[in-house]
């Protein structure tokens, strides 16, 4: 039996493909359009997702049930002695806490450690490839659990949204600012901060929103994350809810910002696109992990 597994869910964005390459396993998550209930990465592809999203789609999220974390806990078993599960933030859904409950009974109990990220979406998939670093160093189970969790607020990540109708229905701006902001053309940058995803800054107009986005993320380089960064020891991230040629231009334009520095993107699982909406765009960082 091999010694440690990598358990995640599909809030990272990785896909059932790229897990399989990595050796790793995903946990395709729940959600609904509409009263059909679909699962990331099985009910539907990425572009009919979107056509939906374009056209207005209501969408909503949802956890997974006990059973369904438990079937690929179970799975893992069968390989690894033991396994990490690293879930969604805490602060963003309640998988984690029902995770770590189930965690707590046989046969799980000592096997199945579940690790609180902070992370959804780019920044859990850089935690999870962290994680398999780890585990390729030869730390224990215990140990990279305990690394990862100490360096979870090691990183940022700034949504800009084209839409407020999702952020409107996801309870996180009244209909009057979401009427207000359209009327306007105001376009938000969010920013997510261990697990708390917050308004930054209003922009009016897209294009201010990805300026706001690249100056705050050069501001973090060299002030916060300054340490890693002259270590190089910076992941730098791209997300998008938005079309494949949006997306190109975008990690273009951060490539342009940060010359010499590569750029990890990944498409928004579904899951978050159903609070970002179409056409969402993101920049973030990860700073690698300590090792004691």
């Amino acid at each position: 039996m091999k010694a440690i597994g990598i358990i995640t869910d599909s809030h990272s964005g990785i896909t059932q493909r790229e897990a399989k390459e990595l050796g790793l396993l995903v946990l395709p998550m729940p959600f609904y359009v509409g009263e059909e209930c679909c699962y990331e990465g099985v009910s539907m592809t990425r572009e009919e997702f979107l056509d939906k999203l374009r056209l207005g789609a209501e969408v909503r999220t949802s956890q997974p049930s006990p059973a369904e974390v438990t079937g690929i806990w179970d799975q893992a078993l069968l390989e690894y002695e033991k396994a990490l599960y690293i879930p969604i933030s805490s602060g963003l859904s309640g998988s984690y806490a029902t995770a770590r409950m189930l965690a707590q009974e046989e046969p799980y109990a000592g096997r199945i450690l579940v690790v609180d990220s902070g992370r959804v979406s780019a920044l859990l998939h850089r935690m999870v490839l962290d994680a398999r670093e780890l585990a390729r160093e030869g730390y224990p189970a215990e140990k990279i659990r305990e690394i990862l969790e100490n360096s979870r607020d090691k990183m940022v990540i700034y949504i800009g949204v084209q839409t407020l109708e999702n952020l409107r229905r996801g309870g996180r701006i009244s209909p009057a600012a979401a009427a207000l902001g359209n009327i306007l053309s105001i376009k938000p940058v969010l920013q997510f901060d261990v697990g708390t995803l917050d308004v930054f800054k209003k922009c009016r107009g897209f294009a201010k929103t990805k300026k706001t986005m690249l100056m705050a993320m050069r501001h973090d380089l060299e002030t916060r994350f300054k340490e890693w960064y002259n270590r190089g020891e910076i992941s730098l991230l791209a997300a998008s809810s938005a079309p494949p040629e949006e997306t190109a231009e975008w990690v273009g334009e951060i490539r342009e910002e940060f010359p010499g520095l590569d750029v990890m993107c990944d498409d928004l699982s579904m899951g978050v696109s159903c609070h970002i909406g179409y056409g969402g765009l993101g920049i973030g960082c990860s700073c690698r992990p300590q090792r004691p």
